[in-house]
Parts: C-alpha cells; structure tokens; sequence
C-alpha cells in the first residue's frame, strides 16, 4: 500500500529539494506550525517508504578542468532494463542511469570523464554489457528546481490543513495543525465539547505530537503544534474549523 503524503510531508519534500544542506527542522517545523520531532519523525518515515531517497551532492563536473559531462541515449531489452542499469552504474564514470517508460532510447546513462579518452572507454563498456548506444551528447550545464505544488502557497488560508480523505457517504476525515493562537489550544477535548469549539458530529480520532501517535480522550489537552485528525459523518463546515486556525 502507497504511503499517503500529506501538507507536512510535502513542505518537507519541497524544502529539502530546495536546499537539503541549509535546512534545518525546526525551520520546517515554525512554517508548519509543529515541533521539530514531529518533523524528523516524519523524515523517517519518508525515508523509511523509499520516497525520500537521498541527499545528493550538485556537481559541475565542467567547473574541474578538463572534465566533460556525457548524455548516453541507450536501448536495452524490457526484460533487462533494470538490471543492465545497475550494471551500468559499477562502471567506473558512470553517475547516473534512468529507465525510461520507451521502446527504444528507454535508459538514459549520464557520465563523466576526465577526457574524450575517459568517454570513448565508457561507451565501449556500455557496449559490452549488452546496451545499443542510440545517440549521445555532451551536457552543458543543468539546472534544478523544487516541485512548487509541494511549496508553501501566498495566500494565507486560516487553519493549517494537512490531509483530507472523503468517505463513503458525506463522511469526511480531515488533518489540522494546531496553531499558536488557536482558541482549541491548551483545551481538553471535552472542554472543546462543553464550550462549543467542537460539534457534536465530529470525533478526534488521532492526535500526532511531536512524533508520537496519541489514542485521544475526553481528559486529554489539545496542544499548539499538534496535527488533530477529526472524522466528521457530514462535510465539515469551514466555520467549525476556525477553531484550530488564528
């Protein structure tokens, strides 16, 4: 079963696209308004499904001297398209291979050699293992950005919505983050319930704080930061979830 991203897990993917190195947690935590060990509990778990797969390094490899980038175009059997690419990679110069979802051209192999001498053993390597080289070129440069869906939004939107799941019927289950001034804040959920905060339709069923699941009852405080999971049997208002918002 695929892991379900939510808001949080996707700030944190767009950061670390953006600068991995210079970005600390507790900067992801004060935008998402939660605690930093909620924010590394949540790393892991990115880690953990194999969506977050690594931090790498952003060479110029053109910037040492005499050193030249290549793109291989290459055609490799469907069967042996995954292994040929691994193989590939225990080539010396060989920093990268991408399948592509093609009949031919459907692996591209990404090089780097010290001189054109470097390259041409390359290719013949490549051409051993089996792989038909279709087209090839030098690469000038590359340029990245992060995913900007994943990336904060301009407009502010009230109450921090992390995750929203419609149910069969009118049945919804939706995620918020507790922000600082919330009026739910520091409240038990039956004080929530006695003071009219929560309506009587809709039931807590799981608080995460700072990293930890908690089972929710009557005696327990809703905190700043926590992400407060709500079902609801009808579609929830946006009045009835000011409540977790400024």
């Amino acid at each position: 079963m695929a892991h379900r991203v939510d808001e949080i897990d996707k700030r944190i993917l767009y950061r670390l696209a953006v600068d991995a190195r210079n970005t600390a947690t507790s900067d992801i935590a004060e935008e998402m308004d939660v605690t930093p060990a909620t924010i590394r509990n949540r790393i892991e778990g990115l880690e953990e499904h194999g969506i977050l797969r690594g931090y790498l390094a952003d060479i110029d490899y053109k910037s040492i001297d005499g050193y030249v980038t290549y793109q291989f175009m290459c055609t490799a059997s469907i069967p042996d398209r995954k292994r040929l690419a691994q193989s590939a990679l225990e080539i010396p110069g060989v920093i990268t291979a991408r399948e592509l979802m093609a009949g031919t051209s459907n692996l591209v192999i990404i090089v780097v050699g010290a001189d054109t001498d470097d390259i041409t053993q390359i290719a013949h390597e490549l051409s051993d293992l089996g792989l038909k080289i279709e087209d090839e070129s030098v690469i000038e440069d590359e340029y990245h950005t992060p995913y900007n869906p994943f990336g904060p939004e301009d407009v502010s939107k009230g109450p921090s919505l992390t995750d929203f799941m419609s149910l069969a019927g009118d049945a919804e289950v939706v995620e918020f983050t507790v922000s600082k001034r919330a009026r739910i804040a520091n409240k038990t959920i039956e004080q929530a319930v006695d003071e009219g905060l929560l309506a009587d339709e809709i039931l807590v069923v799981g608080i995460e704080r700072d990293g930890d699941v908690l089972t929710p009852k009557g005696e327990t405080v809703i905190q700043t930061g926590d992400i407060i999971a709500l079902f609801s049997k009808s579609p929830l208002e946006k009045d009835s979830l000011e409540v977790f918002g400024t």
